[in-house]
Parts: C-alpha cells; sequence; structure tokens
C-alpha cells in the first residue's frame, strides 16, 4: 500500500501544473518584454542613422565653407601681390594659374554651401534630382581638389627658387597664398571623402 502510494502521482497536482504552464505561454504580458525590446532596437537603430546623416550633411557644409573661405584669401592675397618690376604675380604663368584656380574653388564651394543652406531650410529638398546629387558634390569635390593641388604644385618650386635668392614681401605674400590654397584643398579633399561615402552607401546604384 506504502509504494502504491508513493509511486503514483496525483491526477489534480499534474492536471495543475499543465493548466497554469499553459497560462503564462497565452499570457501576451509575457510576450511584450521581447517585442518591446525589438522595437526599442529598431528605434535605436533609425535614431542612429539619423544623426549619421545629419552629421555627414553638416560634415559637409562646414568642410565646404572653409574651403570656400581659404580659396578667398588665397585669391586676395595672391592678387594683391603687386609690388612692382619682377615682383608682381601676373608676370609668372604659375601664380596666374592659382589665382585662376582659387576663383573656380571659390565659385564652387560657395555654390555648394547655397545649395546645402537650402536644402536645410528646405526640409531636404535639392535643387538638383537625388540620383545626380551626391554624383555631383563627389565628382566637384575631386576635380576642384585635383585643380588646386596641380596649381599648389607649379607655384610651390617658383617661390623656393625665389626664396633662395631673394626672402622678401612678394615671396612672403607667395606663401601665404600657397598655403591657403593648401587648406582649400585639404578642405575639399576631406569632402570628397564623405561625398564619396555618401555616393557609395545609395541603393539606387
Amino acid at each position: 500500500m506504502a509504494a502504491t502510494g508513493n509511486g503514483t502521482s496525483k491526477p489534480g497536482a499534474s492536471d495543475h501544473t499543465t493548466e497554469s504552464s499553459a497560462k503564462r505561454a497565452a499570457d501576451p504580458e509575457d510576450a511584450r518584454p521581447a517585442s518591446s525590446s525589438a522595437g526599442d532596437a529598431a528605434v535605436a537603430s533609425v535614431l542612429m542613422r539619423w544623426r549619421r546623416e545629419d552629421f555627414k550633411e553638416k560634415g559637409g557644409l562646414l568642410l565646404r565653407a572653409v574651403g570656400c573661405l581659404f580659396s578667398l584669401l588665397a585669391l586676395i592675397v595672391m592678387a594683391s601681390n603687386k609690388h612692382g618690376d619682377w615682383m608682381n604675380f601676373d608676370r609668372y604663368d604659375e601664380y596666374r594659374y592659382l589665382v585662376a584656380i582659387s576663383i573656380l574653388a571659390f565659385l564652387y564651394s560657395l555654390g555648394q554651401v547655397a545649395r546645402q543652406v537650402y536644402r536645410s531650410s528646405a526640409g531636404g529638398r535639392d535643387v538638383l534630382p537625388v540620383r545626380l546629387s551626391d554624383i555631383v558634390d563627389f565628382a566637384g569635390d575631386q576635380v576642384v581638389a585635383y585643380f588646386l593641388i596641380s596649381a599648389l604644385s607649379a607655384a610651390i618650386p617658383v617661390t623656393n627658387n625665389m626664396r633662395k635668392g631673394a626672402d622678401n614681401l612678394f615671396t612672403d605674400a607667395s606663401s601665404a597664398s600657397i598655403s591657403m590654397a593648401f587648406f582649400a584643398f585639404l578642405s575639399l579633399a576631406l569632402s570628397a571623402l564623405i561625398s564619396g561615402y555618401k555616393l557609395s552607401k545609395q541603393t539606387y546604384l
């Protein structure tokens, strides 16, 4: 009798355990934490993407504004570098080339800054189609940065040769203009990296 009592489970207790498990499985409150965590992860992912997009947009705007400023300074310093006789910038093809490229870089950067400011104020609407916008940004940054570095490469040897014979106000102003143009190149080169990254992330290409 004792053995029989120890080896036999009570039917009522087993049914109660099974019923409790079924209730826990069917209870929507138990599934709520899993769905809530999945929703939080999705929201966090969207917010992080928005922050990246905002950072790229503001970073590109800042770099192009800096490029616009330094190209304007390079233009002004070199264009005003006239001190008579051989100390006139327009007597040298390399310096005239630097002035021309500084004008190009200034106008390009100014146009890009104006376009990005308009895009920010218009709620993301651009003056160019979406597919064309990123291509123009990347190609424009690359081409203008290339022209700037080519102008620098032409002007630096001339200035170095002059400074070996005479170190004066003319050569100092030429060096200052070259330095400003280099900073403009650096700004647009970094902007080209951001533009290239944005272009590589587009799904329509």
